[in-house]
């Protein structure tokens, strides 16, 4: 059955009356229609009155309007056609004339271009010149726009002009699509970048077509966040200041815990982590800003946040400090049992160890072996290894960390020489500690712990980090890091 629908605010206008509160200057406030009635009946000497033409077409400062036509829509079926695949277009805004046809969808014109339904959904939307890409849940796809391609008997295609608004669409080779994750997807120059949660990669659009640059040392990786993210948000951004592609992986289960990281062109990697939590990302005049929580527990865009400000302190986003870390692997030799005795590195005063673990041994985690004893994994650690200067102290007992926190501790004086060092000591500019052994005893072990020097292993896994007294907020750099170790004789 048919159905006539008025469509509403075609050509219509609101008439209001001003008003002030009477102070000077006066503040305007509004009565009449739709407006505010909190400020009483009016004196009857306002004459202030305010037209508003609701229509889209309306021509801006016209001296006068006509009434025009009344508009109705008749359909056959009144109800709404939803079509995950398919793109509609308007009239075009003559910015000579003034004539705006940006409302008008014409019944009588075909307006309507769909995609393969098989592909899912359009996701995302984006214009580059003549073509329109066409992101879909499974595929990306282009459309030429004002234009048509002429295939020859060979397969060759002839860009040329064409009455289409949304000529013919093909698909980019690859079955990579943006899932239903859109807010990943960020530009720079002719490179698209975003991901394909579905299909555990994150996808580069450029001249040479779909690249998975998510297969740059990253593989493993991204198959376990994706897989535990759920329905949560994948934001992506480009890092205009640093030339990076940044994307904040975000699980729905605020339990789980977020990851922000970044993908360099230049370098063809994935470079960096972030302790950051970007609700959006944008680039503006060589400047990256990113939304983020005024305080904590407060919606993720609350404010707006710049980075890289040479008056900010390093490693602090939305006005909380983290600390800058470093997880490296030390596996030299790779077939021969080792000792590590010592680490070294060249770089900044202020940089700590956090771990130093080996690799395990055993059989397995809890196994049981021929003679039917419990065989347990072990793993050689050590204790914390403090900074040049938290680990500095006198004969006096007093300590660096006594005057440099503030305020300084109760009776804090500077530390008078001689002075010791139980962390990191400085030899021949490089900073250097002994690694003393914290390990518990494991089967069959005569000497273990602190009784003996170094970490046994093949490989060594090491974790170091930026102190909290050393500048705090300043430039810490490290250029390279080492371990002296002998053939283990156990």
């Amino acid at each position: 059955m048919a159905a006539t629908i008025e469509v509403k605010f075609f050509n219509s206008f609101i008439l209001r009356k001003t008003a002030t509160d009477g102070t000077q200057p006066s503040a305007v406030g509004w009565n009449g229609s739709r407006g505010d009635r909190t400020l009483g009946a009016l004196p009857q000497n306002m004459n202030n009155w305010a037209v508003e033409e609701a229509r889209i077409r309306g021509g801006y400062n016209n001296t006068y309007a006509g009434q025009g036509v009344k508009a109705y829509l008749v359909e056959d079926e009144p109800k709404a056609s939803v079509r995950i695949n398919s793109m509609i277009y308007s009239g075009v805004f003559n910015a000579r004339t003034g004539v705006n046809d940006t409302n008008v969808f014409s019944v009588g014109e075909d307006i309507i271009k769909s995609v393969d339904p098989a592909n899912g959904s359009i996701q995302k939307l984006y214009a580059e010149d003549t073509n329109l890409i066409i992101f879909q849940e499974k595929k990306v796809s282009r459309a030429l726009i004002d234009k048509d391609a002429i295939y020859s008997a060979e397969g060759n295609a002839t860009v040329t002009s064409g009455p289409n608004v949304i000529g013919q669409v093909q698909a980019y080779v690859g079955n990579f699509g943006i899932s239903k994750n859109p807010e990943s997807f960020a530009v720079y120059g002719r490179r698209k970048y975003f991901t394909d949660k579905d299909r555990n990669a994150v996808m580069r659009l450029s001249q040479d077509g779909l690249t998975e640059i998510s297969n740059y040392g990253m593989i493993d990786f991204f198959r376990d966040q994706f897989g535990t993210m759920g329905n949560g948000k994948l934001t992506g951004g480009w890092d205009i200041y640093n030339k990076q592609y940044v994307l904040s992986i975000q699980p729905k289960d605020t339990t789980v815990e977020y990851k922000t990281l970044t993908f360099d062109e230049n370098i063809q990697g994935w470079t960096s982590l972030y302790t950051y939590k970007p609700g959006m990302m944008l680039s503006l005049k060589n400047k990256f800003y990113t939304t983020g929580p005024s305080s904590v527990g407060v919606d993720d865009t609350a404010s707006l946040y710049q980075h890289y400000i040479s008056t900010q302190p390093r490693c602090q986003f939305y006005g909380i400090d983290n600390d800058a870390s470093i997880e490296f692997i030390f596996n030299p030799d790779v077939s021969v049992s080792k000792v590590f005795k010592t680490i070294n590195y060249e770089g900044s005063n202020g940089w700590e160890v956090n771990s130093f673990v080996s690799d395990l041994t055993g059989i397995g985690s809890v196994n049981t072996d021929f003679q039917g004893f419990g065989v347990t994994n072990t793993q050689d650690t050590i204790a914390s290894i403090k900074s040049y200067n938290e680990g500095a102290y006198d004969d006096r007992g007093n300590t660096f960390a006594n005057f440099a926190t503030t305020p300084p501790t109760q009776n804090a004086t500077a530390l008078i020489p001689p002075i010791y060092r139980v962390g990191f000591n400085r030899k021949e500019n490089k900073y250097m500690a002994n690694l003393v052994n914290n390990s518990t005893a494991a089967p069959g072990e005569i000497i273990w712990g602190n009784q003996m020097t170094g970490i046994k292993g093949y490989y060594a896994t090491v974790k170091i980090s930026t102190d909290t007294l050393t500048d705090p907020g300043g430039m810490k750099e490290l250029f390279a890091a080492s371990s002296d170790y002998v053939e283990s004789s156990y």
